[in-house]
């Protein structure tokens, strides 16, 4: 949290519930943070449970590093029957018998690695024609979703009772979990769909680490914002780049600065030589870095 600051800044890492739209939970955190300003950094789906960073204050200028960055599940699959939705919340219509053979289920998971198009589900919020998917498949219209572009990096079975596959699955932005399921239980040929979804990891960041909302409840404001970690934290992946206390003055009133080192097009994550973040550049073709997103401080927050 930057020094002085009336409200919170920074990443809190929080381990969301199941029954809470990615929206409800961001609320409550945010009142229970007493925070004006607080975004979150990638959807979960209301019966899913898992990490969900929330930005708060200045941090939010930088949530599209969390957004783009990969993900890790825990899902479990009700093999043998397909629904409407791909999971739980959809009505069952299709159905199957389940297959057990374990060696055909690795090999057909196996089969997912790597990258890869996929059709984003009609419930979802990507936009289409400036409506949501969603609101096309509340108004019961289904409409043609373009493919994206996605990458499973890792897949496989952690268990199999019965009926109820749980695998462990490692992606790029933007997977659909529940697609995934769907895909794998027509490769199978019995359909499946998704029953649970646990987020593990979202880039450097991991479930272990996460605080639930009960527990912010129970603290109060003063304690539950200790938890946020340094805004620096959502660009761990970049370059740094040090500057002396002039030059990042310059960088921080919108100046863009010497960097001879960097690679036009790359962003750095700057810092000055007392190590406070200041914000991101990118590299141009002069060898300067010019400000993409500035850390905006208020008065006495740094000289």
């Amino acid at each position: 949290m930057a020094a002085g600051s009336p409200e919170p800044c920074g990443v809190l890492l929080l381990d969301k519930p199941a029954g809470y739209s990615s929206t409800q939970a961001l609320a409550r955190a945010k009142r229970m943070l007493a925070a004006p300003k607080a975004g979150h950094t990638g959807t979960l789906d209301p019966f899913a449970t898992g990490l969900l960073p929330l930005a708060f204050g200045e941090a939010t200028k930088f949530s599209r590093f969390l957004i783009d960055a990969p993900k890790a599940y825990e899902a479990t699959l009700v093999l043998g029957e397909e629904t409407a939705t791909g999971d739980i919340e959809g009505e069952v219509i299709a159905r199957a018998e389940p297959v057990a053979d374990v060696a055909r289920i690795d090999s057909v998971l196996a089969s997912f690695i790597g990258v890869q198009e996929q059709r984003p589900p009609m419930h979802s919020a990507v936009r289409v024609n400036g409506r949501r998917l969603y609101d096309y498949a509340r108004a019961g219209e289904e409409v043609e979703r373009p493919l994206r572009r996605i990458e499973i990096t890792s897949l496989r079975r952690v268990s199999l009772d019965a009926a109820l596959l749980k695998i462990a699955v490692r992606c790029s932005k933007g997977t659909y979990v529940r697609t995934l399921a769907m895909d794998i239980g027509r490769a199978l040929g019995c359909g499946a769909h998704l029953r649970a979804l646990r987020r593990n990891a979202t880039g450097p960041f991991t479930v272990d680490d996460a605080v639930s909302l009960g527990r912010l409840e129970q603290e109060g404001v003063e304690a539950a914002r200790r938890h946020l970690l340094p805004m620096e934290t959502m660009v761990v992946g970049l370059p740094r780049a040090d500057l002396p206390e002039a030059t990042g003055r310059r960088f921080r009133h919108g100046q863009a600065v010497p960097h001879g080192a960097a690679d036009a097009g790359s962003e750095w994550a700057l810092f000055d030589d007392t190590g406070i973040f200041l914000g991101i550049g990118r590299a141009d073709r002069a060898g300067e870095l010019a400000p993409e997103r500035v850390v905006s401080f208020g008065p006495g927050e740094i000289p």
